[in-house]
């Protein structure tokens, strides 16, 4: 299965450096996804932290531009967020129903994140592989309904919040109007 999908900008947002964000997604094992982010806009106006390469785990990555994948097996509460940051820094939480009972997930397998790439000066993108494989609780014989959004900090400190859809009022990508993708079954029982 490989798909493609646009990020929406929020109605309430303003965001002069991006045109567009599409998200491809890839479901490559029946506990594994790949994600590609592009980004298309004048990209010397957004920060972005560029400083290293190394690969590790760090809270609160939206504070500043990242990329989010949320999943929720279908008829669960529980479901997985993830967050990308162009340093390739990463983050996973599971959490028991919607803002509830946020748990660093120690089963999370880190994420292959690739840092920012540049394919010109207004071009970019950013990939992650997600292995879901020490994931248990999550079944592989029924759809999985997935989020995806990013935070784009600008230079001059505005934040704009896109995502697949948004639910009315304040930007809040854990709100169950953003999980808008379903991931077909990887198996049937």
């Amino acid at each position: 299965m490989l798909e493609r999908r646009p990020l929406l900008l929020h109605p309430d947002c303003r965001c002069d450096a991006v045109e567009s964000i599409e998200v491809t997604i890839e479901r490559k094992k029946p506990r594994s996804i790949g994600l590609r982010f592009d980004i298309k806009g004048n990209l010397r106006h957004i920060l972005f932290p560029w400083t290293t390469n190394s690969a590790k785990r760090m809270d609160e990555l939206w504070r500043t531009t990242c990329f989010e994948a949320f999943l929720q097996p279908e008829g669960m509460t529980d479901y997985l967020e993830y967050n990308f940051s162009p340093r390739a820094y990463w983050a996973a939480y599971r959490f028991d129903d919607y803002r509830q009972g946020m748990d660093a997930t120690r089963d999370a397998r880190p994420p292959h994140v690739g840092a920012l790439m540049g394919k010109g000066e207004n071009d970019a993108y950013l990939t992650a592989e997600l292995d879901l494989s020490r994931m248990a609780w999550l079944p592989t014989d029924q759809p999985w309904k997935l989020g995806l959004s990013a935070v784009i900090e600008e230079r001059n400190g505005r934040k704009s919040y896109w995502a697949l859809r948004h639910p009315a009022g304040q930007p809040d990508f854990h709100h169950p109007d953003c999980f808008a993708l379903e991931l077909a079954p990887a198996r049937r029982a």
